[in-house]
């Protein structure tokens, strides 16, 4: 069967990454978790001091984007990609509301967002992958065979993302959670380069009172169509 690109776009915490890697996982390809990858720029900058106080030293970072070098290997027993930046796995790391908190502003910056989008264009010239974040159908990927825009109420997308944290044993606070969701939308889409925004020809997918199997269900309708679509063309 002859492989495609599938590009997930999205608002924040809408499980776009556990949607993707489990679709990925399903029809057995190479998932790519984008937004994982500003998170990890986002960890470097707070581990190296290039965010101070809540400002960026954007030209330090800029001086320095050449040094961050972003993978994903399987893990083993789970069977799921994890985030490595150079060469460490930081995968439990990024998922901090410290690098929540500065990670929308770190993804605006053009020139963080450029060498982010030639490292995923790189990963995926061979198609056979699923990629999720805010500008992979419109951006990255614009000619994707496949293109889905996730939506869901910021409440609901609050309360996952409290949920998630306290499963962890992590603090969690969900109006500083709602806050953050709100703001973090906000900024998505009224940045300068690449703002979210659902592509022509991506298929809309509302799952605020959606249950994962249901969820699954759906995509992989969506996906056997497609591809059962272009063996029949040829």
């Amino acid at each position: 069967m002859k492989k495609i690109t599938i590009a997930i776009d999205g608002f924040s915490s809408c499980g776009k990454s556990t949607m993707a890697k489990d679709l990925a996982k399903e029809i057995r390809y190479i998932y790519i978790d984008s937004g994982a990858m500003y998170r990890a720029v986002t960890l470097y900058c707070l581990q190296q001091g290039i965010i101070a106080e809540g400002k960026i030293d954007e030209e330090r970072l800029k001086a320095e984007m050449a040094q961050v070098k972003i993978s994903f290997q399987l893990n083993g027993e789970s069977g799921r990609p994890e985030t490595y930046l150079n060469g460490t796995n930081v995968e439990q790391a990024i998922r901090t509301m410290e690098v929540s908190h500065q990670v929308s502003p770190i993804a605006a910056l053009p020139f963080v967002r450029e060498a982010m989008v030639a490292q995923q264009q790189e990963m995926g010239r061979a198609k056979g992958i699923v990629m999720d974040g805010r500008d992979i159908g419109t951006t990255v990927f614009p000619d994707a065979e496949l293109k889905i825009f996730v939506t869901a109420s910021p409440e609901i997308r609050a309360q996952r993302r409290y949920d998630e944290l306290k499963a962890k044993g992590q603090e969690a606070d969900l109006n500083d959670i709602l806050e953050n969701v709100k703001q973090r939308d906000y900024i998505d889409q009224h940045r300068e380069i690449s703002p979210l925004r659902k592509a022509e020809d991506a298929l809309l997918l509302d799952n605020s009172h959606l249950t994962i199997a249901e969820q699954k269900c759906w995509l992989m309708e969506q996906f056997n169509r497609l591809t059962q679509s272009k063996e029949s063309q040829g």
